[in-house]
């Protein structure tokens, strides 16, 4: 079996520069959907039709995916005649589209199920809407078989009046396909050719009426992208929530397809999770966070708090109002507090930076404490440097730490100092300078003040 998958379209109605496939859905583009639903499937021979955009899509495409351009769009039959030479005339070959994201792979499943249990030349996916404006309508005899299909814009009166509709997805015989491809003519109302002639011209055809039509939506406007963004996020919070994890306010809750999260789970309302997200067993998740690429393991904490590509360990808790930036390494027991912000760093065992701190290109052992204020100024204008703080080290607020540095087992830095030097295992630091008073000077000022008609 191969898939060809077409997604040459410039998506007019969305009114945007890049590719209308290319829109995401809870962080995915739409024909990312489209090639993980296919390779659910088990399809590993897959094939890509690209016309407007072609570079900015390839440029998300897998290496193994062919690609195909179609310069100039002249039709759905025109797209596969561009990818004739990925057609095999001994093999099968499915037709799907980059723009149609909800499509289930057991749904392709059965299609290729009846193609091949009754070894039609072409099978089609259909539906039943109540609604059909904008479809081609599939034509039957009175035994049920299917005729052919015609296009809305070239259909009679009575045939628009069909509520069956073709979905555009097909599995061919390869050889009936080709063969198809050179007698399809373009005499209709639009000039174009039109791979539903195909159907026509087959000698024996099946159809698959799809049981969910929401599958077979397509995008075309950006209200069609909500809408549809809608369905898969309430589609993946159920799934979730059948396999033990609570989600307190779906409504609110925004967490993409390849994320992966443990039973007894947490997740509170106003919360995004994207990308390849992990969350392990008993955590509480939100409210107001975002996670894209993290990794989570159990009993873990994160409240009101923006985490990309960091990894928290079991037992660690984060927020609120931290961030965690590329590169942020949490350890077991851990806890980043309010206002905290992380950047390459290392938060090691048991450690706490728990107040407005910025730990950038650092490494903190374990129970270590990190005071409020403290900061790692790791970048000289040129590159950055990286700063080591050992186990059991106590960092006093308000701390300036010069990278490169590093503060040795168990040492002492004073409240305010600013260290540029290396500071010796169980030694105390002090790096500030050195209090003056000096006495009634402020009542002085003050009266001085006053004469001058200051209030």
């Amino acid at each position: 079996m191969r898939v060809l998958v077409l997604a040459a379209g410039l998506g007019k109605r969305m009114k945007s520069r890049k590719p209308k496939v290319l829109h995401e859905i809870l962080g995915k583009p739409m024909i990312s959907w489209v090639l993980d639903t296919v390779r659910a499937a088990g399809v590993h021979e897959v094939g890509v039709v690209l016309g407007h955009g072609a570079e900015m899509v390839r440029g998300i495409l897998d290496e193994n995916v062919r690609i195909f351009i179609q310069s100039e769009q002249l039709g759905t039959a025109h797209a596969v005649m561009c990818a004739r030479e990925f057609v095999d005339p001994d093999d099968e070959i499915m037709v799907l589209y980059g723009d149609v994201p909800l499509l289930r792979y057991t749904t392709l499943l059965s299609l290729v199920k009846v193609h091949e249990e009754e070894g039609n030349d072409v099978t089609l996916l259909s539906a039943f809407l109540n609604d059909p404006t904008g479809y081609g309508r599939v034509l039957r005899d009175t035994s049920g078989k299917v005729q052919g299909i015609v296009e809305e814009v070239d259909a009679s009166p009575e045939q628009r009046n069909i509520r069956e509709i073709n979905t555009g997805i097909y599995v061919f015989k390869g050889s009936f396909l080709l063969e198809a491809l050179g007698r399809i003519k373009n005499d209709n109302v639009q000039g174009e050719y039109y791979l539903t002639d195909a159907v026509s011209m087959a000698s024996k055809v099946g159809a698959v009426v799809v049981e969910d039509v929401q599958e077979i939506l397509g995008v075309n406007t950006r209200k069609q992208l909500a809408m549809v963004a809608k369905i898969a996020r309430m589609r993946i919070l159920e799934a979730l929530m059948e396999n033990g994890v609570t989600v307190e306010d779906p409504d609110t809750t925004y967490i993409g397809p390849e994320v992966r999260i443990g039973c007894d789970t947490i997740i509170k309302p106003m919360t995004i999770i994207l990308g390849k997200t992990t969350i392990g067993e008993n955590c509480v998740i939100g409210p107001f966070t975002t996670m894209v690429n993290c990794v989570c393991g159990n009993n873990v904490r994160v409240v009101r708090s923006e985490c990309a590509g960091a990894v928290i360990e079991d037992d660690a808790s984060v927020g609120p109002f931290s961030r965690l930036r590329e590169g942020s390494y949490v350890c077991n027991g851990a806890k980043v507090g309010n206002y905290v912000e992380m950047k390459k760093a290392r938060l090691g065992r048991n450690s706490k930076a728990q107040h407005l701190t910025y730990l950038g290109d650092a490494e903190v052992g374990e129970d270590a404490n990190i005071g409020a204020g403290t900061i790692t100024c790791n970048y000289d204008g040129y590159k950055k440097h990286r700063t080591i703080i050992e186990d059991g080290a106590f960092i006093g607020s308000n701390v300036s730490l010069v990278a490169p540095v590093r503060i040795g087992k168990g040492a002492i830095v004073g409240a305010g100092s600013v260290i540029t030097e290396d500071v010796s295992p169980d030694a105390l630091a002090l790096g500030r300078a050195r209090q003056i008073e000096k006495p009634g000077w402020a009542k002085k000022y003050r009266e001085e003040r006053e004469k001058d008609g200051h209030k």
